[in-house]
């Protein structure tokens, strides 16, 4: 972008806000930024006198939430923009050059989705290359992507290349103004305290940028810099053979599926993998398998939001006469799926009803391809604490092990980590926002390779007449009803958040939670931002501490389990809430009502979205 030092002569007499902090949080900005539109967006609230929005600007930093650093695009240290990511990357390398002896044989992995602002001139791949440079100047290899890759993708390379850590510039799901810095260690896993603090606290230390780390060309002049592209596509691809059991099945398959990359960096990669599982290639949506960084065709670039996000897929697979809709998100990590019912509409699948599906099925060709039941006792899968418990119900009756982690996929990859160093599998693993993980290729979640497994799975049961709302019924007359249900409220003040939480830990008096929500008696309450669990004999969670995120779960003497968190990412109060009857009961009209009163009640009684201002959304 060029220099910016005529404007950077004039930052000394602009900053006089009458807030010394402020003034220095300015000029520092001001003497630090390139990128001239960044800068100009600075000059302009400095010029203007907003000093409110200063503040929020350049008081803050960025912290690690369930998926790394994720803000809006933007001037400001609370923002993502050329100099944070610098600022971010330098921070890495302080602690990877400490921590990591061989860091200049092993290299870092970078790569990008397809995210763009114009007004602030931030690209998701400009803050790759800017990722690239960094590292270069300080004679570190990097391996980076010379094109836009799903998610996946970057811990698959790590591991790959036994690489000292991973980046990529990722806003996921979010809204079109956001965008990401997700961090993954060498072992493949997204960082996990103590590194995202530890790495914090070398991004302070080495917040002015250094001279060459603006120098973007060295991506192309560097001898150190490879392009991973070609590489790891091929290995990708032929490694989904792994979990790939019915190609010769899939091949003579009458099904046609319809795919939509929800205009990120999906189309390409599903279509390899499913003609790697045999299958020809999904239909693509025309108007939605191109990205375009503004999302132009949907209100908001999250598949989980159903049905309406779904529109032009649908209606697609109707004129096609294709059965199955399989949607990535934009950086194609995360699956949503849809099935035409016979004359009456679609069946939007929640995660939680996805992960019973795709459960059972990584489980059904385990034991397929390994009758001895001895060999199940080395089987895990894994789920996050505020997903369905049903994997917990298929172990209890299947005799294989079942776990539960904090919420983010985080720590679920590095519990894979871990039980893969005692020998024992992981064949599955998901979180109920759509995050699947079949196998344990990646230690991420996956919406490529599930995308093809889904396929394959409805394949097979199409050959037993059978579709998948069938079969999902079929699991629960075994396993007993998990019903379960998600909403959130959306709250743009963190004060607001703050205040509804500590009014429940607080509910009956000074450190006395609720007794009873509505017309129900809670039972347990676990809260793990404090580390209390009154179901403990000590009190004491069995979960880790979350210190940086507020998550409270309430046991009801009539079953249902139910959980308040903030989201990772996003701006929301999430309350999710299930139901888990016994094996063969079979009254779900009552268990949905009393799921329905009780998640009304837990929203209107708990988080009083008049009284705070609050939006409510349901999935």
């Amino acid at each position: 972008m060029g220099s910016n030092g005529d404007l950077n002569a004039n930052s000394q007499c602009l900053s006089s806000t009458g807030d010394p902090v402020l003034d220095k949080a300015v000029n520092q900005w001001m003497a630090w930024d390139k990128n001239p539109q960044t800068w100009k967006q600075m000059e302009s609230l400095v010029r203007e006198g907003r000093v409110v929005e200063l503040r929020r600007r350049l008081c803050s930093r960025m912290t690690f939430g369930t998926a790394g650093l994720r803000a809006e695009m933007g001037a400001g240290f609370a923002c993502i923009n050329d100099l944070t990511v610098i600022q971010s990357t330098q921070g890495m390398y302080k602690y990877l050059a400490k921590y990591v002896p061989d860091l200049k044989t092993r290299g870092l992995v970078v790569g990008f989705d397809t995210r763009a602002q114009t007004s602030s001139g931030c690209t998701s791949e400009r803050l790759a290359r800017l990722t690239a440079a960094v590292m270069l100047c300080k004679d570190v290899p990097v391996y980076l992507f010379s094109t836009y890759v799903p998610t996946p993708f970057v811990p698959y390379a790590v591991m790959k290349y036994g690489a000292a850590a991973g980046v990529m510039i990722t806003a996921s799901h979010n809204r079109k103004e956001d965008n990401g810095y997700k961090v993954y260690w060498h072992n493949g896993a997204q960082i996990s305290s103590p590194h995202d603090k530890e790495i914090l606290r070398c991004i302070e230390e080495s917040s002015e940028p250094w001279p060459e780390s603006w120098n973007e060309d060295l991506v192309e002049s560097s001898l150190l810099r490879r392009d991973p592209l070609e590489d790891v596509s091929r290995w990708y691809m032929e490694e989904l053979n792994t979990i790939c059991f019915h190609r010769e099945l899939n091949a003579m398959s009458p099904l046609k599926f319809v795919h939509s990359s929800f205009h990120g960096v999906g189309h390409n990669y599903v279509q390899r993998a499913f003609q790697q599982f045999g299958f020809p290639p999904p239909i693509p949506v025309p108007e939605q398998k191109d990205p375009d960084p503004d999302f132009s065709t949907v209100r908001c670039p999250n598949p989980e939001e159903g049905e309406s996000v779904l529109e032009l897929s649908l209606r697609l697979a109707e004129r096609e006469e294709a059965r199955i809709v399989v949607a990535t998100d934009p950086d194609a990590d995360r699956l949503a799926v849809a099935e035409q019912n016979d004359n009456c509409g679609w069946k939007v699948f929640t995660g939680n009803e996805l992960a019973a599906l795709l459960g059972w099925w990584m489980l059904f060709n385990w034991k397929e391809a390994h009758p001895d039941p001895a060999d199940t006792e080395r089987v895990y899968m894994l789920a996050t604490t505020v997903s369905s418990k049903i994997l917990k119900a298929f172990a209890r009756i299947e005799g294989f092990h079942f776990e539960e982690t904090l919420p983010g996929f985080k720590w679920i990859g590095n519990r894979i980590h871990e039980l893969k160093k005692t020998g024992k599998e992981v064949i599955f693993s998901f979180e109920e926002s759509i995050g699947f993980l079949c196998g344990n290729m990646v230690l991420d979640k996956d919406g490529v390779s599930t995308a093809a497994v889904v396929a394959e799975m409805a394949a097979y049961l199409h050959t037993k007449n059978l579709s998948l709302k069938q079969q999902l019924i079929n699991i629960y007359e075994i396993y007993g009803y998990h019903i379960s249900r998600t909403c959130y409220v959306i709250c743009n003040d963190p004060p607001t958040i703050h205040k509804i939480f500590s009014r429940l830990r607080n509910f009956g008096g000074p450190g006395v939670y609720p007794e009873s929500c509505g017309d129900y008696c809670i039972t347990h309450i676990r809260d793990v931002t404090t580390g209390y669990d009154s179901s403990q004999p000590d009190k004491k969670c069995v979960l880790p501490l979350s210190r940086n995120s507020q998550m409270v779960t309430f046991t009801f003497q009539n079953g249902i389990v139910a959980t308040l968190r903030t989201s990772g990412t996003e701006p929301k109060i999430k309350c999710y809430t299930e139901f888990c009857a016994a094996p063969g009961e079979r009254d779900i009209s009552s268990l949905e009502e009393d799921l329905r009163k009780v998640t009304a009640a837990l929203v209107e009684e708990f988080l009083e979205p008049d009284k705070n201002n609050l939006l409510r959304r349901s999935v």
